[in-house]
């Protein structure tokens, strides 16, 4: 189902295939799809996520921010349409998750690709999503939905610098309060 839909995966965790490289690593969802990596794809992605010298590596010989980008490359490798992150920065320190979050903001404006991220960081939510989708206490509903509106130049560390992230960060923070 997911393959037909063509939806990428990124979770907090990057389970990489520990004994094979990030070339192989990043090709695997298409190879299990019983397809031919399309080369040139591949190496674009690759060169994309600053991994181009690391390609050859075992996942042990990188850093958790590079474990990341190649898990964000095996996910863009299929060119799903759809790309589903689940708390994809929650594993980094804080300013590899600050400079990844950058990176691969800009790779999925670049690449129009639609993206939801499920995130517990309010700053992170509002910093990368053009909407922030609140929710109640289990069982999990929509309680609000709050459309953030940034100058589209802005990179996501630059709208934490940005007037108006005060105002949604307040605006979400109590929701949450109200709603959590």
């Amino acid at each position: 189902v997911f393959r037909r839909r063509k939806i990428g995966f990124v979770f907090q965790s990057y389970h990489l295939i520990p004994v094979l490289t990030v070339e192989e690593n990043i090709q695997m969802p298409i190879l299990l799809d019983h397809k031919k990596p399309d080369r040139e794809y591949i190496d674009h992605v690759i060169e994309m996520l600053g991994l181009k010298d690391r390609r050859k590596h075992l996942p042990n010989q990188l850093s958790g921010g590079q474990r990341q980008r190649v898990a964000f490359a095996r996910a863009l490798a299929p060119r799903p349409q759809v790309l589903l992150l689940d708390e994809p920065f929650s594993a980094l320190d804080y300013q590899t998750r600050l400079t990844v979050c950058d990176d691969i903001y800009s790779i999925i404006k670049k690449e129009h690709k639609t993206a939801v991220l499920v995130t517990h960081d309010l700053s992170e939510a509002i910093s990368v999503g053009d909407t922030v989708y609140v929710l109640s206490r289990r069982p999990g509903r929509i309680a609000r939905s709050v459309s953030v509106d940034f100058p589209a130049d802005l990179t996501p560390l630059m709208r934490r610098n940005a007037p108006e992230f005060k105002d949604y960060f307040n605006i979400l923070w109590k929701e949450l309060n109200e709603n959590g």
